[in-house]
């Protein structure tokens, strides 16, 4: 096991630019800010990687890193502590980007001993349509069936609506559930009016959708769950789930609302301890679950690509949102590559 006596950690800042403004409902993303945590050992050598990044509008620890004097105070306060993964639960994107950085440097079986760490299979992925006018989004669409994805993610609930219901309608008109997938995410853009929420479910639930993210916004325990409880359309929580880092907050959360999947985004929702903590509590009620990236670099993705593989085993037939690398013009170079629908980690030379 690694000590912090024999570890260097340095810490360095990294801005990404999308190659097009990502839209949601929350607004517009043009470029996305990280810290990149690096571990070397006595002699500069060895190395392991991890990277906080937290979303601006969305992290609960997303003002936690403003200096990096900040970031290296937490990162001391938390190796000289009992447990590094339980003083930082208040701070997840720190927590992952150690976590990783240390399991890297490890080599930790946790993450390193599975089919897709040994480069013999890929993880599939959805394909991620962002927002944009029909056309646009059309156009994305039709590069991802292309490409061999059979489960297509769309955002929505920030343009005409009936834009896109157009779209999904001329979708389904020819691909059939059997072999297309269809997700959405709201990011919780449907708003606070329950019957109008419920007419636009019933809308989507009309060309079979498999499931919708978020689609009211967080902190609305009571509607959510009557949502769930209804069965309208499937619901996967996502957003709900942010700032939920107790354990026992985590049961009351899934025993209250009940979702039938939970979205899970390491750097969002606990890191790789939190991560296998929502998946554990989520199984003892039947809760399904997927993990993706939340923008992160290659570094990051990386490294919540290798958690999956962990978490769902060697054979994961459920798409996974990993397919978020080629969002930006200057990633950071790594040992992963998008092949067709999946994501493989490339063989690594001894």
């Amino acid at each position: 096991m690694v000590t912090p006596s024999a570890m260097d950690i340095s810490l360095s800042h990294k801005t990404l630019h999308f190659r097009k403004p990502a839209r949601t409902s929350r607004g517009e993303y043009t470029t996305h800010n990280g810290i990149v945590v690096t571990i070397r050992d006595e002699k500069g050598e060895k190395i392991g990687l991890g990277e906080c990044a937290p979303l601006p509008d969305l992290s609960c620890d997303r003002n936690a890193y403003t200096r990096m004097s900040d970031v290296a105070k937490l990162i001391r306060e938390a190796l000289a502590s009992e447990s590094y993964s339980d003083f930082l639960r208040p701070y997840p994107a720190l927590l992952f980007a150690l976590e990783s950085a240390i399991y890297d440097y490890q080599q930790n079986p946790i993450l390193y001993d599975t089919p897709f760490a040994r480069s013999e299979t890929g993880i599939p992925t959805n394909g991620l349509v962002w927002m944009g006018s029909h056309d646009e989004m059309l156009a994305q669409a039709k590069r991802k069936i292309l490409a061999g994805h059979r489960c297509i993610k769309f955002k929505i609930g920030a343009i005409c609506w009936e834009d896109e219901m157009r779209l999904l309608r001329k979708i389904r008109s020819r691909f059939s559930k059997d072999t297309l997938e269809i997700r959405v995410d709201a990011n919780g853009g449907l708003g606070h009016d329950m019957d109008l929420v419920r007419r636009k479910l019933e809308e989507l639930a009309g060309y079979d959708i498999h499931s919708i993210e978020q689609p009211i916004p967080q902190y609305h325990w009571k509607e959510m769950e009557g949502l769930c409880r209804e069965g309208i359309l499937p619901i996967a929580l996502d957003e709900e789930l942010i700032g939920v880092n107790d354990i026992g907050h985590k049961r009351l959360l899934l025993e209250t609302v009940k979702p039938q999947y939970i979205v899970l985004k390491p750097t969002l929702h606990g890191g790789i301890t939190g991560t296998l903590e929502w998946i554990s509590e989520a199984g003892k009620l039947g809760i399904s679950s997927w993990i993706t990236s939340a923008l992160e670099s290659n570094i990051g993705l990386r490294n919540v690509a290798l958690l999956a593989a962990r978490a769902y085993g060697p054979a994961i037939s459920f798409a996974q949102g990993l397919g978020t690398g080629l969002l930006f013009t200057d990633n950071i170079e790594m040992d992963i590559e998008m092949r067709g629908a999946k994501l493989w980690r490339c063989k690594v030379e001894d």
